[in-house]
């Protein structure tokens, strides 16, 4: 698009090679020892670069979630930005009720939803994007991922009602364990009168249980 270039530098390059190692079983300083492997799905957006992850406490896995609610259609002079964020709520098993929040790095726009929590306890295995592809065109509004759907271990599916536009993608690999981390590709904000699209793509940490 004209409006935008793709920004892929040597330091995403070291990150993709540091969790593609920690995936095969290495440590990464980011990841940590915990992990099994990295779920992602190929349809992501192009912009931004990746934040750091966040991890849930140490014997704890993600076993709910939140969605930074999309800010409602900005109109036809406005700039959209659909999903901003996404939040994991973890709990260690058996522990009940009690829980602790984490997220990677968020768009400032749009509201926290109200976590929404797998069955009888259940924890996170996978998940999906709705995003809307680049349109390519000097006028258009650019919003990348707009929606994103979580699956839990008994086969419920969490959902985020986010905006319509866009596609959903395939499901990421199911994770043999439990979900136990997050990370965000995040366009930063551009300033006035530029076209942001804040959340672009997504990737979850699989641990071992």
């Amino acid at each position: 698009s004209p409006r935008r270039a793709v920004r892929m530098g040597w330091p995403v390059l070291l990150l993709l090679l540091g969790l593609t190692s920690a995936a095969e079983g290495g440590q990464d300083s980011g990841w940590g020892s915990r992990a099994a492997s990295i779920l992602a799905v190929s349809n992501g957006g192009p912009w931004g670069d990746w934040a750091w992850p966040e991890m849930c406490p140490e014997g704890s896995y993600a076993t709910g979630v939140s969605w930074k609610v999309v800010e409602p259609p900005q109109g036809a002079a406005g700039d959209d930005t659909a999903l901003n964020g996404v939040r994991l709520l973890c709990s260690v098993p058996g522990a009940g009720s009690a829980s602790s929040a984490v997220q990677s790095q968020s768009g400032r726009w749009g509201r926290w939803s109200e976590p929404r929590w797998c069955p009888h306890q259940g924890h996170l295995v996978g998940f999906a994007l709705r995003v809307q592809a680049p349109q390519h065109q000097l006028l258009s509004d650019e919003v990348a991922a707009t929606d994103a759907r979580f699956a839990c271990a008994d086969g419920h599916v969490l959902e985020g009602g986010g905006s319509e536009w866009g596609k959903w993608g395939s499901w990421s690999p199911l994770c043999p364990g439990a979900v136990c981390g997050i990370q965000t590709r995040q366009e930063p904000p551009g300033g006035f009168g530029s076209d942001d699209t804040t959340l672009n793509d997504l990737r979850l940490l699989c641990c071992k249980k």
